[in-house]
């Protein structure tokens, strides 16, 4: 337990800050912008990174929504039903995956649709040579064709959201003390780490994306709507009380930090 205590600390100090929910929205848009310029200068190389075989992305951005629903599922059900000791305000907070989930779909296929209405088909990517034959995505690479449409950033979107709204839920960590039960701070530690150096992975090939893929447009749109969709959920709704709420973070709940021996 020590190592991972050690390990815990400092992500703790950079993470759960209130600062740093402030403060990623914009960093998220600044290593958009930065990203997509070094990629319109040409500035960099060709790399490991730049290609989409690389494991991160294989691995980890492909199920990019995968890994953030199943490690925020068990922190959010234990750290908020040790907080609340209510069942239901539990399913409440766990709820806010479901969200996610609706978020997540909508926005995809959306941006799916847009790409299939805006395209054209042709024989290669040079797009000298048009197939008009073709008037979907699906049936022109059927046809052996390239589509060229308006191909809104997923991974902008995606990881943004998933980064920011890890970020919120990790805030709980503010009021929750599991210093009483060894095996739940054990539990939580590896929960926050692991969910810690996920949150670094979406920041980084967030940046990638950035530097090597998409013209400018489609990331910024991808960035935007990622970026509102955390802002209507976390910064809007959440707030009402008919909504999964927000993650306890306020001190004042209990003259000290609630301790969850149980």
């Amino acid at each position: 337990m020590e190592p991972l205590d050690r390990c815990a600390r400092p992500l703790r100090t950079a993470l759960v800050r209130s600062s740093l929910r402030r403060w990623l929205p914009w960093g998220l848009l600044g290593l958009m912008l930065g990203g997509s310029l070094l990629k319109a200068l040409a500035l960099l190389p060709d790399s490991y990174m730049s290609s989409k075989r690389n494991l991160l992305n294989i691995y980890f951005v492909k199920l990019a929504w995968a890994w953030t629903f199943w490690l925020l599922l068990p922190f959010i059900a234990i750290t908020n039903y040790c907080l609340s000791r209510n069942v239901l305000e539990m399913l409440r907070r766990i709820s806010t995956l479901l969200v996610g989930t609706m978020v997540w779909y909508v926005c995809t296929s959306l941006f799916l649709h847009i790409e299939d209405f805006t395209g054209s088909c042709y024989k290669s990517p040079a797009l000298d040579v048009l197939f008009q034959e073709h008037l979907s995505k699906w049936q022109c690479r059927q046809g052996g064709g390239f589509w060229h449409g308006f191909d809104i950033s997923g991974h902008s979107f995606l990881l943004t959201y998933c980064a920011l709204m890890i970020v919120e839920e990790m805030a709980v960590l503010h009021v929750l003390n599991t210093e009483r039960s060894p095996r739940l701070h054990a539990v939580v530690n590896a929960l926050f780490v692991a969910l810690s150096f996920l949150t670094l992975i979406w920041v980084w090939m967030f940046f990638c994306t950035a530097l090597y893929f998409h013209d400018f447009s489609q990331k910024l749109f991808g960035t935007l709507v990622g970026l509102s969709a955390w802002y209507g959920t976390y910064r809007f709704w959440y707030l009402k009380s008919f909504s999964p709420g927000l993650p306890p973070q306020n001190a004042s709940l209990s003259s000290k930090k609630p301790n969850c021996s149980r």
